[in-house]
């Protein structure tokens, strides 16, 4: 092994054994991966939902359109049986 990859081995150990042996610190460790999660899980949805975002005024665009088409072909059909 080279020395980065023995420094974060050692990083590793040091911190594993403090979660092991310290009940707070094996807690604030949980909330911590957590809270990483939650931003990630954040970040992800205003991507994914931003209006700003081209792809997403693209997808609602599209969708939009879809179900214009889909309600005037109802209301057609129900003039006609009228």
């Amino acid at each position: 092994m080279d020395s980065p990859h023995i420094l974060l081995f050692g990083l590793f150990a040091v911190v594993a054994y403090f979660i092991v042996t310290d009940e707070s610190v094996a807690a604030a460790f949980y909330y911590l991966i957590k809270l990483v999660s939650t931003n990630i899980r954040l970040r992800w949805w205003w991507l994914t939902n931003n209006p700003a975002n081209p792809v997403v005024k693209y997808l609602t665009y599209r969708r939009s359109m879809r179900l214009a088409k889909e309600l005037m072909e109802k209301i057609n059909k129900h003039k006609e049986k009228e």
